[in-house]
């Protein structure tokens, strides 16, 4: 019967297995990921409108603040760190990039093949004669 009450007095009713108490960050949490994304942000402005930055290095640079931007989102307002009780919050952010991945370049793929595909405007404008 201890077994019992140990059990339900450290997890409470009605919540899922690996969802923790507490989940949200405070709020110098967000103004921290708030204050480096907005430094982030001026930085890609900067890198796009400096001349300072050897130019076939700004699209590299740019990428690279890019992604850097998604991990500061990613850790800091979705709350997805790298212990164990985010395995599965890291998971289902990972499947889902994978699926909208596979939607644009599934789509940039049948694009490009329907672009090829294509005649040409004069010889379509041909056949409607």
């Amino acid at each position: 019967m201890s077994d019992l009450t140990e059990q339900t007095t450290h997890e409470p009713q009605g919540r899922p297995p690996g969802v923790e108490r507490g989940g949200h960050g405070s709020v110098l949490t967000y103004l921290t990921g708030f204050g480096f994304a907005v430094v982030l942000t001026l930085a890609s402005f900067w890198a796009a409108g400096t001349h300072l930055v050897w130019e076939p290095a700004v699209p590299v640079l740019l990428a690279a603040l890019a992604v850097a931007q998604m991990g500061v989102h990613v850790v800091f307002f979705f709350n997805i760190g790298s212990g164990p009780d985010s395995t599965n919050n890291f998971l289902a952010l990972t499947f889902g990039v994978f699926v909208v991945g596979l939607v644009v370049f599934g789509s940039l793929l049948i694009m490009s093949n329907l672009n090829i595909e294509m005649l040409p405007m004069d010889q379509l404008m041909k056949m409607q004669r």
